[in-house]
């Protein structure tokens, strides 16, 4: 059985490596297994919700070999840490 990366269970920081790991059906799934840094952390009140902390957080993002930031940003639960996937 093939061992499925998770989240942190922190929030992330600016400067930190994560890989975008979504699914197949997801609308973004062109940027899956993308290496990147982080380069904002954006915050709302999600986690009232769901009552899950790091629901909380999202995080704009620039693809480590290309430098260019992704044109969307992720959710805690749709990056994973880079070290973690190599």
């Amino acid at each position: 059985m093939e061992d499925i990366p998770q989240p942190a269970d922190d929030s992330y920081s600016v400067g930190d490596r994560v890989q975008v790991y979504i699914d197949s059906d997801d609308p973004d799934s062109r940027y899956h297994g993308i290496t990147c840094e982080v380069v904002s952390v954006l915050t709302d009140d999600l986690d009232t919700e769901t009552g899950r902390i790091t629901d909380a957080y999202s995080y704009s993002v620039q693809a480590v070999e290309s430098g260019e930031e992704l044109p969307v940003s992720f959710r805690h639960r749709d990056l994973v840490p880079a070290e973690d996937n190599q």
